[in-house]
């Protein structure tokens, strides 16, 4: 997520001034200000959050000031912004995310008479904290003494020599983490960070030096009072949710039993009263002035209910929260809204006028869309296929060939920054049965728990593959039916008619991907409407085989076809056909010739991510959002969940209990079900399990991440207390990652440097036949533009196949396989960082004068075109005339 930056202005004699970006989260007490939060999106956009937050002593002329500021700021911004009302001590999390660790307002103000507090930097005012919140923390300054204490809350107290944390007995171990956060930020501002931070737990009574010389300032140790308070954000879980019209100034409550969209006027503000928080919904036809009467509406309902700490949000049609949907039942599809930018163009100029500075922000300029960064393609990848209540392993030459019908298990071993990482996965064919799909979940399970947790977990749907997914497997091909006999005994239970590939058949194939390390064939039904003009299809009936070549197509698109016949086919000839030119034969086997789709299929999008905490209890899921979040906010002790739209990432602390780690596959599809966000989201989007200290790249992608700080010894609140208290770096708590291998094949999964390349190759065993030499192949490997490549995504490199059990079919050697991985290596650019050492057993040397390959034990005749061009691609120096002496 991109975060545009913040803009703040305090109202200074009814009038917006801004304030300096160094005094950004320095707010005084007797005044009000206006905070602007602006968001780039990955859709190009911005989203606006406006915030006016009011001092406990700020007069209540500079108050209504603030609230009319904001509404004529959001109008200058076309109406897409959010508006909250902010009251001092009772702050939302968004907000207070924008200033983390904390806020701590002064004393002082502006227009209220009051003068800024000046302090003689050389004398330093002992002053005692309250701290309350578990994801962001609210404090509060409260009087210097015993009296104030109690066992629910965290206390700082900050002297001139040293700052003491006393934690209630009733806090948690992430409040605790959470209060040091402030303990690092008062070190920093108050002690230019030096000074010593001493930790009191409650009950301790004298046991140790701090907690003695934290009860001396406080005059001595003395029994708290057992009276808890309530939480600072406590909801009234009775209040009835109340719907108010506001027509022309005039307040209508809305009677109705069930609120719905419908009845939400366009022409009209009204207001949904829900006890803690007020919205105000603003119709996107009404004028300025009745937004202004509608924001005045909710503060008049909040003094005659005397309810200063409720708070008020105002939203516009078409831009509203995902909250305040999930208050009315069944809400459409969220419509993108209408901007005047003509009515946007008057109300900019006016708030220059009176002060507001709001160039560059009425518009949106597009980002640009970065790629989805790809998991390192040199491990080594072994494949198992349920088969009922067991598991069969898949061969090399049939790791790659997925049925529609049956269930996958892949365990994919690759290196990482800190050592070795595991994949381990599950996928799910379409028309897979239910049996077989708990039982791979079953078998991943075990393997995760035979690795210690320390390796990726992912459950995978048929339609539904991540990017990671198809760069591990490079080459795939998905048939229709099953093997499986729990897919068979399904079919014939049920009288279904079998559909299983049959290569002896009528078939069809849509092929797409990116590149050669990255394409797929899939079978889809043998109809017109299965075509589509973006791609390119093989359809073969027995020994006849036809390519069909949309018109929208790419030349990439038509090589990756010729490279998939290779594996569908590999000894036949394919006739070529140009969408528009096919033969009678071809629709006869299709069917009548109708009307077919030209664009693209569209695949889920990655949107900006969503983090969550989440509780997990009786089958019953709770969620908060953490705004803003950062790597600190990933506890030990919890769970927590990142959304990104196109997958779900459930986050498993290290510190997590036994029961609720193994339930983390269930909230992950239990968050899917509830829709948080209000998506319209599969439930098949790809779900990962994610250990703490196992986080792969793909990952932590999304934070500012350093992987020391999740492999530190302790609790969250003694992580932080060893970096606070003595300034030491993270300490390692586990040496670097190298998963084992698993048992059911005795094979090691963390191959040496020199097994880590699985060849490109589609089977070791294919033979060509229709003319193409090696060395040309070894060329449309490498037509990928290298300057399209994400810098901070590796290149994809060649591999060969990981060692599989002895067999008398894996026992011969692939020749042909190995022949093509060194002609593809020796085409290559050179990658340091990346590129396998060389390979044993295949160095190449070309022997122009009789036109051969010659490899230490293996030769294979060469077309001397294709090596002129292979030649003249790795050194483009060399000139045609010099090429042809050769």
């Amino acid at each position: 997520m991109t975060l545009s930056g913040l803009e703040i202005w305090r109202i200074e004699k009814l009038q917006a001034v801004p304030v300096p970006r160094e005094s950004h989260g320095r707010f005084f007490i007797g005044d009000s200000y206006v905070i602007l939060k602006t968001t780039a999106l990955k859709n190009g956009s911005f989203r606006h959050d406006i915030h006016y937050w009011l001092g406990k002593d700020t007069s209540q002329d500079e108050a209504g000031t603030a609230a009319i500021k904001t509404v004529e700021l959001d109008a200058a911004l076309g109406g897409r912004a959010v508006q909250y009302r902010e009251v001092q001590g009772n702050e939302t999390e968004k907000f207070l995310s924008y200033f983390k660790p904390c806020i701590i307002p002064e004393e002082g103000g502006v227009a209220s008479g009051f003068r800024h507090a000046e302090v003689n930097e050389r004398e330093h005012v002992t002053r005692l904290f309250v701290c309350r919140g578990k994801h962001t923390v609210h404090v509060k300054e409260v009087l210097f003494a015993r009296s104030s204490l109690n066992h629910d809350d965290i206390f700082i107290l900050d002297t001139k020599s040293k700052i003491f944390q006393f934690n209630g007995s009733n806090s948690s171990i992430q409040e605790r983490a959470k209060a040091l956060e402030v303990v690092q930020y008062l070190k920093d501002t108050n002690h230019e960070g030096k000074c010593d931070v001493g930790a009191v737990e409650d009950g301790k009574l004298m046991a140790d030096a701090d907690a003695g010389e934290f009860w001396g300032l406080l005059g001595g140790f003395a029994p708290l009072p057992r009276k808890t308070f309530s939480e600072i954000n406590g909801k009234d879980p009775a209040f009835s949710s109340k719907l108010i019209c506001i027509n022309k100034g005039q307040i209508v409550p809305v009677d109705c039993d069930v609120l719905t969209r419908e009845l939400l006027d366009s022409t009209k503000c009204y207001l949904l009263d829900c006890g803690s928080e007020i919205y105000v919904w603003m119709g996107r036809e009404t004028l300025l002035e009745e937004r202004k009467r509608a924001g005045s509406a909710a503060e008049e309902l909040l003094r005659e209910g005397n309810r200063s700490k409720s708070h008020v949000i105002r939203l516009m049609e078409g831009f509203e929260t995902v909250i305040f949907r999930s208050k009315f039942s069944k809400w459409p599809k969220k419509a993108d809204a209408i901007v005047s930018d003509e009515s946007r163009g008057k109300v900019t100029a006016l708030l220059k006028r009176q002060g507001l500075n709001v160039k560059g922000l009425a518009k949106a300029a597009p980002v640009k869309e970065e790629p989805q960064p790809q998991i390192d393609c040199t491990g080594n990848l072994q494949v198992w296929r349920v088969n009922g209540s067991e598991k069969a392993f898949l061969s090399f030459s049939e790791q790659c060939k997925f049925y529609s019908g049956d269930c996958y298990i892949f365990q994919y071993s690759y290196p990482g920054d800190d050592g070795e990482e595991c994949l381990i996965g599950t996928w799910f064919g379409k028309k897979s049965v239910q049996e077989e799909r708990t039982t791979a979940i079953s078998f991943s399970s075990k393997m995760i728990e035979s690795l210690k947790f320390q390796a990726v977990m992912v459950r995978l749907y048929e339609g539904k593959e991540p990017a990671e997914f198809f760069s591990i497997f490079q080459n795939l091909v998905i048939f229709k039916g099953g093997v499986s006999t729990g897919y068979k005994k399904f079919v014939s239970e049920n009288s279904i008619e079998d559909d299983t590939y049959s290569e002896n058949g009528v078939a069809l194939f849509r092929i797409q991907g990116s590149g050669p390390e990255n394409m797929q064939a899939i079978q889809v039904d043998t109809v017109t409407t299965s075509l589509n003009s973006s791609y390119c299809y093989l359809l073969h009936d027995g020994d006849t085989v036809f390519t069909w070549i949309g018109n929208l197509s790419s030349s990439m698109d038509q090589e990756l076809a010729e490279r998939q016949l290779d594996v569908i086919k590999p000894n036949l000839q394919s006739r070529m056909l140009k969408e528009g030119s096919e033969y009678d034969q071809f629709w006869k086997l299709i069917g009548v010739k109708s009307e077919y789709p030209s664009q693209k299929i569209a695949k889920d999008q990655e949107s900006d991510p969503h983090l969550f905490s989440c509780t997990f209890s009786k089958g019953v899921l709770k969620v908060g959002e953490i705004f803003n979040f950062t790597q600190d906010d990933l506890m030990t002790e919890d769970v927590f969940i990142l959304d990104c739209h196109s997958c779900v990432f459930v986050w498993v602390g290290q510190h997590v209990d036994t029961k609720m780690r193994a339930q983390a596959l269930s909230i992950g599809e239990k968050f899917l079900e509830l829709d948080i966000l209000m998506e319209n989201s599969s439930q098949e989007m790809p779900v990962y399990i994610i250990t703490e200290g196992s986080e792969p790249q793909f990952f932590t992608r999304f934070f500012i991440w350093d992987s020391a700080k999740s492999a530190m010894h302790g609790n969250s609140f003694e992580r932080r207390l060893s970096i606070v208290k003595d300034g030491v770096k993270p300490k390692i708590d586990k040496p670097k990652r190298r998963p084992t291998a698993s048992s059911h094949t005795g094979r090691s999964s963390v191959p040496d440097k020199s097994q880590r390349t699985r060849s490109m190759s589609f089977s070791p065993d294919r033979v060509r036949v229709r003319g193409r030499s090696p060395a040309f192949n070894a060329l449309a490997a490498n037509f990928e533009n290298p300057n399209a490549r994400n810098l901070s995504t590796p290149p994809p490199a060649l591999r060969k196949p990981s060692p599989k059990p002895i067999s008398p079919e894996s026992a011969k050697p692939p020749p042909r396989a190995a022949s093509i991985a060194a002609i593809s290596a020796s085409f290559e650019r050179p990658r340091p960082t990346l590129i396998p050492k060389s390979i044993k057993g295949t160095m190449l040397s070309l022997e122009a004068n009789i036109g051969i390959l010659c490899f230490k034990r293996f030769a294979y005749p060469f077309c001397c075109f294709d090596v002129k061009r292979a030649m003249m691609q790795t050194n483009p120096n060399l000139k045609q005339a010099s090429l042809d002496q050769r």
